[in-house]
């Protein structure tokens, strides 16, 4: 098989066989291979796997894969969860072809010849493999490029979609024009040269077709694997279920989003709560003010609990299945220069996501348009001046894991130095507000969190971690309210920060900022905040969560009835039984319990509990029963 044509334009060669695409590849770039794979969903996985399998066999190739974000089916969990999320698995991702790299990841089991490093960990899924937190990097997202061009990077290996047949094909950098669409240059530059950065697309028609900056010609690309028996189920994780406690802070973010302003939103139960309060504002405004109100929320004007008139203009590095519930909403409908609504790096979704991205009309489909996250998370010197336009009164919407009263946020890393995540575009959009007229940088986080059946604060008065140091501090948003911190001075950030805290940790917080003298001795904390706590939300939210205003699934789920409520009863499983002690009483509890109604024998029988086969099995559906009637109907 020829090799490509040199040069700027040239006809990619297009292999039926895995195996002769991998031998191509190495024709041409020799047996040090420095591989670069899109973060999350955009990794050619068949072209992957074959090439890491020939590294395995073959100890006389030097494999380096460098990527983010690895996308895993099954994950390591209690036998009671695999028991319903292996069926949930199976139907919505059964058919994802699984990258062999990661096994060998988790398991420490690479070959001397092969590494694997990676910039971004999926949140809390590594921290126990050794190697994978020994060969992360910490970086930008923004900053990959340059990263993947110091390490030699000779190959990318890509997912994309195609539209069109032989020399009129052309091809979608879809959900991953993030990096890719930067390295473009430099795979010309290279392209026939001793040195040669190689670009290999692998098919897949699950891929919605984006248009504009990701639509790419043929000639773009040196090798594309284009063959049916490769072209394995996307990835699609479930939307997660939103707690009352996100829907309160998303409530408190509904109230400082500018009508005609920007937005940058993440993945996750957080930007599903967001964007719902966003849509209700818009959409149902009396339901909104109520819920704004039951909360004791607080807005800078009026204007920021009305409808949206001009409405919002999306810039954001992951586009979250949020936006296109935005859009829907008509709440995203500003356009920016290019006629974008909005503007994404990457994408990761639901199954409904995905093919409600494909089968948008061109014109629709068109608006959200995947680019570079040079051009989303950063001020780009080509277009700055267009995109201040477009970003004005910008919000710069991300969650942390613990923030100081000092306003330092931890996002990425535990104090013992293991990576949760990463830091990807969070440092970017903080910094990029602090550039803006009129934008904003919201930290969301939880008041608490629950360890080893202990409560602890995420807020804190110190913590041996930072991802976005204290001098970037802007606004930061728990469940129990927003302390506005630019521009203020160290004791009033402290006060506004023990504000928002948990009530059941105040005081502590309050002293030890009083015995270091950040705060003087006679201040108290106001009345208004005294009363913080999970059991004076519910009473404040109680009735909108029951009547259908802030509910668990604002935008649908791909789980059924059953597999929600299962979902939240495991989860309250898990705190119901987190200490061997409160394990006892729930077990004592569960063994009293009145027989199972035919709904909850249905549900038990989702886990294989509904007819025990032995004492253990007894107790474990004993025990789900208890965790189904405390969640309620």
């Amino acid at each position: 098989m020829n090799a490509p044509t040199p040069g700027l334009e040239h006809s990619p060669v297009v292999h039926q066989d895995v195996e002769a695409c991998v031998d191509a590849l190495l024709s041409q770039i020799g047996k040090s291979v420095v591989m670069g794979l899109p973060l999350g969903l955009g990794k050619a996985n068949s072209i992957a796997n074959a090439l890491f399998a020939r590294a395995v066999a073959d100890p006389s190739i030097s494999l380096r894969i460098l990527t983010a974000l690895t996308l895993e089916k099954h994950q390591s969990l209690p036998d009671i969860a695999h028991r319903l999320v292996d069926p949930i698995i199976e139907r919505l991702f059964g058919g994802y072809e699984d990258l062999t790299y990661a096994q060998a990841v988790r398991s420490g089991r690479l070959p001397p010849n092969i590494e694997v490093a990676e910039f971004f960990l999926t949140p809390g899924r590594w921290l126990n493999a050794d190697l994978a937190q020994r060969n992360y990097i910490s970086v930008n997202y923004t900053e990959a490029f340059g990263l993947l061009a110091d390490r030699g990077i000779n190959v990318i290996a890509q997912l994309v979609a195609r539209r069109g047949e032989g020399a009129q094909a052309r091809y979608s950098l879809s959900c991953n024009a993030d990096v890719t669409l930067d390295e473009l240059p430099v795979i010309r530059r290279r392209r026939g040269s001793r040195e040669p950065l190689v670009l290999a697309g692998q098919v897949n028609q699950e891929l919605p077709y984006m248009l504009g900056p990701a639509d790419l010609p043929a000639s773009a690309f040196d090798h594309i694997l284009d063959a049916p028996r490769y072209a394995f189920q996307l990835h699609a994780p479930p939307r997660e279920a939103v707690s009352l406690a996100q829907h309160a802070m998303a409530l408190h973010v509904a109230g400082l989003v500018k009508d005609g302003g920007a937005l940058q939103i993440g993945i996750g139960a957080l930007g599903d709560a967001i964007a719902w309060a966003l849509t209700l504002r818009h959409t149902r405004n009396a339901a909104f003010r109520e819920a704004f109100a039951r909360l004791g929320a607080h807005a800078a004007d009026d204007g920021a609990l009305q409808p949206f008139a001009e409405g919002l203009y999306g810039v954001t590095e992951m586009l979250v299945p949020a936006f296109v519930d935005l859009w829907r909403a008509g709440v995203l409908k500003r356009r920016a220069g290019d006629g974008a609504v909005a503007h994404g790096g990457f994408f990761v979704g639901s199954k409904d996501f995905y093919r409600t991205l494909r089968e948008m009309p061109d014109a629709d489909r068109a608006g959200f348009r995947m680019t570079s996250v040079s051009f989303t998370n950063r001020l780009n010197h080509q277009d700055e001046e267009q995109q201040r336009v477009d970003r004005r009164d910008a919000r710069f919407i991300n969650a942390a894991m613990i923030a100081t009263v000092f306003g330092d946020v931890v996002s990425d890393r535990l104090e013992n130095g293991k990576v949760v995540s990463g830091v990807g575009g969070q440092f970017d959009f903080v910094a990029q507000a602090h550039m803006l007229e009129g934008a904003r940088a919201i930290i969301a986080l939880n008041a608490v969190r629950q360890s080893d059946g202990k409560t602890e604060s995420n807020i804190r008065y110190a913590y041996g971690a930072c991802t976005i140091p204290r001098h970037l501090r802007d606004i930061v948003v728990s469940e129990y309210g927003v302390a506005d911190l630019r521009g203020k001075s160290d004791r009033d950030v402290v006060c506004a920060m023990i504000g928002i805290a948990d009530s059941r940790f105040q005081e502590g917080l309050l002293a030890q900022a009083k015995t270091a003298g950040k705060v003087e001795p006679g201040y108290e904390i106001p009345a208004r905040q005294r009363d913080n706590t999970p059991e004076s939300l519910a009473r404040k939210l109680g009735q909108t969560r029951a009547n259908g205003i802030l509910p668990a699934y604002p935008f649908g789920s791909d789980l059924d009835a059953d597999e929600q409520a299962l979902a939240s009863a495991l989860e309250r499983l898990k705190a119901m039984t987190a200490t061997p002690a409160s394990r006892a009483r729930a077990i004592a509890r569960a063994l009293t319990l009145p027989a199972p109604s035919a709904e909850e024998r249905q549900r038990l029988a989702r886990l294989s509990l509904d007819t025990p086969k032995s004492l253990q099995e007894r107790i474990l559906g004993r025990l789900v029963l208890l965790a189904l009637r405390a969640i309620g109907p």
